[in-house]
């Protein structure tokens, strides 16, 4: 029997990736690297997953490789290794392609600039001497792993017609083609393998049947494929059947080490690997539950076999098995974000645009110490019924988690325990029309610690928790198509904001003096028009309240700032501001023709925003575009940015992006009341650093000057929330010298005192 090691589970990646904090200015990904779908032999074994790539050296040590360490881009379609130029080719589902060797990454993205009609999804990846044979969509394509530039492509289907190559191998002076079409074949010395006319069909010919080929390789100097579930070897000028089990589909077919190794699904659920040798012996057959359950790739390096799996990770066979899974969140997160003492919860689920459901079974993510950990349907039966989480909330008394499940309820997860209020325990109502869905779309505490939660669909969309467990439902005094109302925000003024989607616009309670007096209730809806809110849409999509108690909404057609926060139910009115902004030399209506998906605020009173084109950094009144970070010019995921989330502690900003989870430091923290506790990071200062040193646990616009030990100021500035930054430069922009200096700092009472040192080593 194998025995198991988890050897790489959770805790073996690079270093910088289990940092609790990593330096200002720089990026982190947070990605799920359980779902693998390729695995191949170089100068180590690199496995592919999704969304990037890692690998394993011989010491077990894993490395992992995305964009915020180098690779040009997310979402990873094949891997090849060249052994003449020691090199990692990766290609991306957008037919994007890197070449790693090293720490060096060069980029070739002509074929994903090409203005060619037709697929150019790139399928598998075949190197010999220097040339990565790139089967596509379209035909193949052939690049030069030495120039880094495309060599050239083939255009191999009937009548010159563009067919889909699964894979390819080279034998005896002739290249196979596994395509769509059938097997086809072409002498290397034929001059101009981009003339369909050099390929030959070979389906249909000395037993080898006509139809698709899924693979096809070398195995003991003979070729090989695999055509539906069965393989064929060409032996004596004619195929004969290699393996067949009509029980088993073949999933992946992989020839290493001389062997071919073949990925299996069964009708009953059963997953398996085979590894056969070039008489058609099957030398293995491993099965392991819930570590191979969708085998993907399979290879054998030294004896050992190591498989990649789409739900079970990297894992490497031998007496016993040892699975390497860097950790991170089991899979993307759409779903608000939520902080308690430095550890981050964000909701894994969602809903499409029309609010139906996604089946979304992941629960909450949970990110502390650099670990990731989910709760939810997959290990947790509680929650099996809990699908589609999407907001969440901390209660400040306790810190207990409450998490919102489209259709399943409210869960209250404590250290001990989880609890489901639905029907039984509590006044949420089944949406209208769906009696068994409880649609938990909001949450918010309010200053007494009530939590108010959105009741999407019910008759009585608005429902209460008090902090002694009674429950109260409110109706709302507007017509909302599908009782719809989601993301709540409270205020300094007491008072409740509303999202209410499908263009209902957005809503303002005060409950009054008394909450269960509702006779002393007011309501406001803002919509658009002058008068009636003037909002630029009536598709709220998200709301933020700032530090200056006022209200930023965000629409798909741009946002509007609601400042009148403390006068809302006033008889002239309260309407919100389209601001405008300055940009190069033409100004216009902030964010006009964008999607606002996501509004978060920072220490310094600082504005994220998130859209479909990127995410941007506005200054605190919004009239300054500070940052503007796309998948093009930083290390940001996608541009399709869902949430963001800011650890007040830190001023990571976290972004839930159409493609996985990443973040980025700032340079805002919230600031303190009272300076104890100031930290300098990094300290001592590293030699070669050039980065940003920061200076945390400030109060808020705390002057801080920096000086040698006679004195002498070498530079100040101000913190931006609870945190100040250096360059390290002095006025004149040139490197401090190393050495010790000393930080002084001035609160707004304007005391000023010594609070720390920053040690500046040699060779900076």
């Amino acid at each position: 029997m194998l025995r198991i090691c988890l050897v790489g589970f959770l805790f073996l990646f690079v270093s910088t990736s289990i940092e609790s904090q990593i330096p200002i200015g720089n990026w982190r990904e947070h990605l799920n690297y359980q779902n693998c779908i390729q695995v191949v032999k170089g100068d180590r074994i690199y496995c592919a997953t999704n969304s990037n790539i890692f690998s394993v050296d011989n010491n077990g040590e894993i490395t992992r490789f995305s964009k915020t360490n180098g690779l040009n881009d997310v979402g990873v379609s094949a891997i090849g290794w060249d052994d003449q130029t020691q090199q990692l080719i990766t290609t991306y589902n957008n037919s994007n392609v890197d070449i790693i060797k090293g720490s060096i990454v060069k980029n070739i993205s002509s074929i994903q600039q090409a203005r060619i009609v037709g697929n150019k999804s790139i399928n598998h990846i075949f190197c010999l001497n220097g040339i990565a044979y790139l089967s596509t969509g379209l035909g193949i394509i052939l690049v030069d792993l030495i120039k880094y530039e495309i060599k050239d492509t083939w255009i191999i289907g009937n009548n010159g017609n563009q067919v889909s190559v699964n894979s390819i191998g080279i034998q005896n002076g002739f290249c196979y083609a596994a395509t769509n079409e059938g097997l086809k074949r072409a002498p290397l010395n034929s001059g101009n393998l981009a003339n369909y006319t050099a390929w030959t069909l070979i389906s249909g010919m000395s037993g080898l049947s006509n139809g698709p080929i899924q693979f096809t390789g070398i195995i003991g100097n003979q070729v090989l494929t695999t055509k539906n579930d069965s393989t064929f070897i060409f032996n004596n000028n004619s195929w004969r059947l290699f393996y067949a089990d009509t029980s088993w589909q073949i999933i992946n077919s992989t020839i290493s080490g001389d062997k071919l190794h073949l990925s299996q699904k069964n009708k009953n659920g059963g997953s398996r690997v085979i590894v056969l040798t070039p008489n058609g012996t099957i030398e293995k057959i491993l099965t392991a539950p819930r570590i191979i359950s969708q085998p993907r790739s399979a290879i054998t390096d030294n004896n050992a076999v190591w498989v990649a799996d789409q739900f079970g990770g990297l894992s490497q066979f031998t007496n016993t098995v040892t699975r390497y899974i860097p950790n991170g969140p089991i899979g993307v997160a759409n779903g608000e974000f939520a902080f308690s003492n430095s550890n981050l919860f964000v909701a894994a689920g969602s809903v499409n645009s029309a609010w139906n459901y996604l089946f979304n079974r992941h629960g909450v993510y949970n990110y502390s110490n650099g670990i990731w950990s989910s709760k939810g349907a997959f290990n947790t039966p509680q929650l099996d019924s809990t699908l589609d989480f999407i907001s969440i909330a901390i209660n400040p008394i306790d810190q207990s988690l409450w998490a919102g499940s489209y259709g399943g309820g409210l869960v209250q997860t404590t250290k001990t325990e989880s609890i489901i209020y639905k029907q039984k325990n509590s006044a949420l109502e089944p949406a209208i029309g769906d009696p068994t869905s409880y649609r938990v779309s909001g949450l918010a505490f309010d200053k007494n610690n009530h939590l108010w939660i959105s009741n999407y669909g019910a008759a009585q969309a608005l429902k209460l928790r008090k902090k002694d467990g009674s429950w109260k439902s409110f109706t709302i005094p507007f017509t909302l198509n599908e009782n719809a109302i989601g993301q709540l925000v409270y205020d300094n003024y007491d008072q409740l904001w509303i999202v209410s989607p499908k263009n209902n616009g957005l809503i303002c309670y005060q409950h009054g003096n008394n909450i269960d007096n509702t006779n002393d209730d007011k309501w406001k809806i803002f919509k658009q028009g002058i008068g009636n809110g003037n909002l630029p849409s009536n598709n709220v999509l998200c709301i933020a309240n700032d530090k200056n108690n006022t209200i930023w909404v965000g629409t798909d057609d741009g946002i509007a700032i609601i400042n009148c926060t403390n006068n809302v139910f006033a008889n002239n009115g309260c309407d919100a501001i389209l601001p405008v902004i300055q940009q190069d030399q033409f100004a216009g209506l902030l964010f006009k023709g964008e999607q606002i998906q996501a509004i978060a605020i920072d220490g310094a009173n600082q504005k994220w925003i998130g859209t479909q084109n990127g995410a941007w950094l506005l200054s605190s009144d919004g009239k300054k575009i500070v940052h503007h970070f796309t998948s093009a010019n930083s290390a940001l995921l996608s541009n399709d940015v869902k949430k963001i989330g800011i650890d007040p502690s830190s001023g990571e900003v976290f972004f839930a992006t159409f493609n996985g989870i990443c973040s980025y430091r700032s340079t805002a923290t919230e600031a303190n009341e009272q300076m104890k506790n100031v930290l300098v990071f990094p300290n001592p200062v590293p030699s070669g650093f050039e980065g940003t040193i920061a200076i945390k646990g400030l109060t808020e616009n705390a002057l801080v000057k920096i000086t040698e030990l006679n004195g002498r100021l070498v530079f100040q500035t101000r913190s931006l929330g609870g945190q100040a930054v250096w360059n390290g430069k002095n006025y004149n922009g040139n490197k401090v010298a190393s050495g010790l200096y000393l930080v002084f700092i001035k609160n707004d009472t304007g005391e000023e005192k010594l609070v720390t040192k920053i040690i500046i080593t040699s060779g900076r």
